[in-house]
């Protein structure tokens, strides 16, 4: 297992796939982008797919998520997920996209095996969305949605994050219409992981802002018994369910006791956390020939050493080198 010195069990594997995006969101990077990844440097999909069977037969790794920059933008994706959906230990599989490029994909994702999808949108407006992406593609995510749900990648899953002066009026509106579509929407708060270092919690919409925000036109009411374990998302019923809206408080209710993650970077690092300030090198391993058992044993000494949380309230919090784009949602 990938176990940790508080008792935590990693079972929930984060691949980030390429760091690049085609999108510039301002919570993220740039508008002039950032330095990518030489090609060299990124795992292959061979050793992408090794690295995915270790953790699943040897490490204890039930679910993968493919991450990026933007996912879709891997060549060869739908190879791995065919790969990956053919191992003896299969693992749930998901993928986190912008949604630019599903249409055209979801078909083949589905028949591949890949099981279901997070789309990131954070607007309804067009205008809004170009302002917040700096590129109009605003008509490709929908899109992509409805390829989703059409090609059977279900629940499809929408994610948004509020920016005060953007978007932050926005909630009840992008909850009915997840309503009207059969998304299930979740609300992120937005997490010191820009490229620019430019956050600042003074003046961010925080998770009690969404909630009063939604409760002036749905009721919710907490989902289960309000533990959600290693869930990210806090979940409520709207309305009285079925349908269910989530946050994701990283910030302000943070659930780092009963985190279930590890991460692999595009260019084959572990990562314990988002906001790790460390990283564990298994490409090395990987290309100097080392074997199945010293690839995992590496794995575990890198998960044995994960910090009780990721600190972000302690005075003494450094945001990660890495941009979001880089570690992988």
């Amino acid at each position: 297992m990938l176990l940790d010195t508080y008792g935590r069990v990693a079972t929930d594997l984060r691949v980030s796939l390429t760091d690049r995006c085609n999108l510039r969101c301002t919570y993220c990077m740039p508008e002039e982008g950032l330095q990518w990844l030489a090609k060299p440097d990124l795992l292959t999909d061979d050793e992408i797919v090794r690295l995915i069977r270790i953790a699943t037969s040897q490490l204890g790794v039930e679910e993968v998520r493919f991450t990026g920059g933007e996912p879709l933008l891997r060549p060869g994706l739908t190879g791995i997920v065919a790969r990956c959906g053919e191992l003896e230990h299969r693992p749930r599989m998901s993928l986190t996209t912008n949604g630019i490029g599903l249409d055209r994909t979801a078909e083949a994702l589905r028949e591949a095996g890949l099981d279901r999808v997070n789309v990131s949108l954070d607007t309804l407006d067009p205008d809004t969305f170009q302002r917040m992406t700096r590129r109009k593609r605003h008509a490709d995510v929908l899109r992509g949605l409805a390829a989703a749900r059409a090609a059977g990648l279900t629940p499809v899953k929408v994610n948004a994050v509020l920016m005060p002066g953007l978007n932050d009026q926005e909630a009840p509106d992008l909850l009915e219409w997840a309503l009207e579509e059969g998304y299930e929407l979740r609300f992120i708060e937005q997490m010191p992981l820009d490229a620019q270092h430019g956050w600042q919690r003074e003046g961010m919409i925080t998770a009690g802002d969404i909630l009063a925000a939604l409760r002036e036109r749905f009721t919710l009411t907490p989902e289960g018994e309000g533990e959600r374990g290693s869930a990210p998302a806090e979940r409520w019923l709207v309305d009285g369910g079925p349908a269910r809206v989530g946050v994701i408080a990283s910030v302000t209710r943070p659930f780092c006791r009963a985190c279930d993650r590890t991460r692999l970077t595009a260019d084959g690092q572990v990562r314990t956390c988002l906001f790790a300030t460390e990283e564990s090198d298994l490409r090395g391993a990987l290309r100097s020939g080392a074997d199945d058992a010293r690839i995992a044993e590496l794995w575990r000494k890198a998960m044995w050493g994960k910090k009780a949380g990721a600190g972000i309230d302690d005075p003494s919090f450094v945001q990660p080198q890495r941009p979001m784009s880089a570690i992988g949602g």
